[in-house]
């Protein structure tokens, strides 16, 4: 029997390895540990062949490996997302390993270690070597060696202080002087133990005289609500020593053992008793046209259209329920993970400990076991972001995404998959329904839900028949004209500020970009701040006193002059949330006010408190990224404030625009959520840019109609198909050369002309991490044609001896910078 394995590496293929009789039972989806080269590698059993043929290899004279080891006896990767994962390998043009890879949790993986013993041989060896003066590494190796009697690879490095011993250790196999035997280091992530007490089953021994300390500890063990209580609660609660409960096991009162812990991540949640809301008449014919769907039990995409308000968390949560109480599962996505608690506090009151998350802020031990409890099928509700599509559910019946629009949905490194899409195509794979819900849907929703792909379902009303937020745009040019230089702030924006909190109503400030200063520069000469690494400007952040780049982050102290001119005229140019939170202060001293963006949500918790603040109205003023825009409930908000979008709609990127009017429409959405009136002021220099127009109308039609005219005059999804390839190397005449061939080769390879391939031209960033970054993007309404012509390229590429590993693929890319 022959095995296939998938390397979580960098590499497209699998490998073929031959299967002992002593792993006859082995099952794809299991763990293995295999030979690659000259060390052990753990990867995947993806695949089994009765022999050579089946599995694709015809030539006798070809060597096959024998599998080493397997870790599972029953699959850690399930038949269906090991279908899943080959899906999102072919179609996003990812390595497969590292892809099944992404679906386990952090740190689960063991890790294969060399151990090394001395032989006899070794032994003369040493006492030969022992005559020189100097002894070499070789010799150091054997003298450890037999000193301990074996010693692994890792040990030896660190006991000698050298990278070496690993190349050495074949060299001194091969004269004998040592032997290698292969072992597994444990996992980085295990299951949790505490140590318990409880009863003893068996009778307890003839002698009956107890100690009043002994006598309470019995006392309590009988009268707790559980049959075994923690070994450190029994003494927190008995006021005990630890050596009165082991005299008690000694004398067979009492057992002690060991028993799994959950590392619960919800556990600080204050959790309020579940409220059932009643539905309105449009969110219940929602409802029921979703329930009709999940009643055919086949593969069914609903686009739940609501603007801000309307209330589609709770028919999501109702069409969870139906899921839910005929034994099936359900599977909820958020864009971010800041939003997970906001939810997961509203699910854990409807489904309680049914329900698990799963993000990548929780702690590996957290992960792990949530995890296991969707495995095992004690959870059937799983919540988190992005990776949670690849939660280990159990007859999967129904997935939402929420704000399906989100860009965050996207991973930018490798497997790059979209999780909205890889969800849509899980929930067909298992016959099961998917929501995507947003106010703001992505072009490609709407498009598809318009041709008929997808049901349309809309909620066009808030809740309580409240009205939407009135929108105002406010023309910066006049602005600067009326006061003669540029301002952060119009009179109109603190004007309001200050009036509304007056009434002793909140506002929320909104800055699409974090830091004090987006760059520094010299008034002397003009010189700029940049990253060594990346072709962009430092920014500046005051907390930390440094400049910093947020793409590597590369930091650097603040310069007193400027290193090109020694002039000492500093500037700090524009403006960040941070710089906005200080001058607002500066303005509003009597005001509480607190930022939330990336640099103040780092520490655990923090987002939470924060926005806990906000809603308990300890906070009057709330300054923040895009991190504000997304799915937050404050009746007392009845003011939003966008400072600049202009940024924004100057990126060089097809979905400029589309961005622009989602984020603005969201964020207007925070406003007016209760019984008051909510108002909404947007600062620009481009006012009459349709973006902002329609976003004032909050008008997504209107939006949608307009943008889809562009993209179909300028040949972008949703119309056509996007493939990006980035060259990228430190020599900028490599990256130049090797675009220069794959774009050649995409052309010539392109038999049918059915695809548009444009460039290669400098990325918009054009160095990165050191790199230097073309860009090849690839147009084709034929999906099939554009794989071909790719595969094409790529075995080029390799009969070349060219390196792929400097080429990035990425299939429907979200950011073309």
């Amino acid at each position: 029997m022959f095995v296939e394995v998938a390397l979580p590496y960098h590499v497209l293929q699998t490998f073929t390895y031959a299967v002992p009789e002593r792993f006859a039972n082995l099952k794809c989806g299991a763990r293995v540990l295999v030979p690659l080269g000259n060390k052990l590698v753990v990867g995947y059993a993806v695949g089994l062949h009765n022999d050579l043929n089946d599995a694709g290899l015809v030539d006798d004279q070809i060597e096959i490996k024998t599998l080493e080891d397997v870790f599972d006896t029953e699959p850690i990767v399930s038949e269906e997302l090991l279908e899943l994962s080959k899906w999102i390998a072919d179609y996003y043009y990812a390595p497969w390993g590292e892809v099944i890879r992404a679906t386990l949790p952090t740190g689960i993986n063991a890790e294969p270690e060399s151990i090394l013993s001395i032989t006899d041989k070794g032994r003369e060896t040493l006492e030969k070597a022992a005559e020189r003066a100097r002894p070499t590494l070789a010799t150091r190796i054997l003298a450890s060696l037999a000193e301990n009697g074996s010693l692994s690879v890792r040990a030896l490095t660190r006991k000698l202080g050298n990278d070496r011993i690993s190349s050495l250790q074949r060299q001194l196999a091969e004269a004998g002087d040592i032997t290698i035997a292969r072992s597994l280091l444990p996992p980085a992530t295990r299951p949790k133990f505490e140590s318990a007490v409880r009863i003893a089953s068996s009778n307890a021994p003839g002698i009956t005289t107890l100690s009043e300390k002994q006598s309470r500890v019995l006392d309590e063990l009988k009268s707790g609500p559980s049959d075994q209580i923690p070994f450190a609660d029994l003494q927190r609660a008995t006021g005990v020593s630890a050596s009165v409960i082991n005299t008690l096991k000694k004398r067979g009162f009492v057992e002690i053992f060991d028993r799994p812990v959950r590392r619960d991540p919800l556990s600080h949640l204050s959790v309020s008793s579940n409220q059932q809301l009643v539905l309105n008449p449009r969110q219940q014919a929602v409802l029921d046209e979703i329930n009709a769907g999940l009643n055919t039990f086949n593969h069914n995409v609903f686009l739940l259209h609501g603007v801000t308000g309307s209330g589609k968390t709770e028919v999501y949560i109702r069409a969870m329920q139906e899921v839910v109480s005929r034994g099936q599962s359900a599977l909820m996505m958020v864009p971010e993970i800041s939003l997970t608690p906001v939810f997961s506090r509203r699910l854990r009151a409807q489904f309680g400990e049914n329900i698990a998350i799963l993000h990548s802020s929780l702690s590996d031990g957290e992960r792990y076991d949530e995890w296991q409890r969707l495995r095992s099928g004690e959870s059937r509700v799983c919540i988190g972001a992005r990776s949670a599509v690849f939660a280990p559910l159990k007859d999967l019946g129904l997935i939402v995404v929420d704000e399906e629009h989100e860009s965050s949905y996207k991973q930018e490194e490798s497997p790059s998959y979209h999780g909205r899409d890889v969800g849509i195509v899980r929930a067909m794979k298992c016959n099961a329904t998917i929501i995507l819900g947003s106010a703001t849907p992505s072009m490609e929703s709407f498009h598809n839900a318009h041709s008929g792909k997808y049901h349309y379902l809309k909620l066009d009303e808030r809740i309580g028949g409240r009205k939407l937020a009135s929108v105002e745009i406010i023309d910066m040019r006049e602005v600067f004209k009326r006061q003669g230089k540029a301002q952060t702030f119009s009179e109109e924006v603190t004007e309001a500020i200050t009036a509304n909190y007056a009434r002793g109503e909140q506002t929320m400030v909104l800055l699409n970009r974090r830091g004090y200063s987006p760059s520094v520069l010299c008034r002397s000469c003009g010189n700029s701040s940049r990253c060594p690494n990346c072709d962009v400007a430092l920014t500046y952040h005051r907390h930390k006193a440094r400049l910093i780049c947020h793409y590597c982050g590369y930091e650097t102290f603040v310069p007193k002059k400027c290193p090109m001119c020694d002039g000492l005229y500093i500037h700090f140019l524009g403006e960040g949330t941070e710089k906005i939170e200080a001058l607002l202060s500066q303005m509003h001293p009597e005001m509480r006010i607190a930022r939330l963006d990336r640099d103040t949500t780092r520490r655990r918790g923090a987002f939470e408190q924060i926005l806990g603040s906000f809603a308990a109205h300890e906070l009057d003023l709330l300054v923040g990224t895009q991190m504000i825009a997304k799915g937050h409930d404050y009746p007392n908000v009845t003011l939003v404030c966008v400072v600049s979008v202009d940024g924004g709609l100057a990126l060089p990127d097809f979905r400029a625009a589309e961005r622009t009017f989602q984020l603005l429409t969201q964020v207007a959405g925070r406003a007016g959520r209760g019984d008051k009136g909510g108002r909404v002021l947007i600062q620009s220099y481009h006012p009459d840019h349709y973006a902002l127009e329609y976003a004032r109308e909050q008008n997504y039609e209107k939006f949608y109609e307009r943008e889809i005219t562009f993209r179909r005059g300028m040949h972008f999804p949703p119309l056509v198909a996007l493939i990006n390839l980035v060259i990228h190397h430190q020599e900028y005449n490599t990256a130049s050369q090797l675009a220069a061939d794959v774009a050649r080769l995409l052309r010539e390879g392109d038999t049918e002309r059915r695809l548009r391939v444009l460039g290669p031209a400098l990325a918009p960033l054009a160095r990165l991490r050191g790199e230097h970054r073309f860009q090849i993007l690839i147009k084709t309404a034929n999906r099939r044609v554009a794989r071909e012509t790719l595969d094409r390229v790529m075995i080029s590429l390799r009969s070349d001896g060219q390196v792929p590993r400097d080429m990035t693929i990425e299939v429907d890319p979200i950011n073309l910078m």
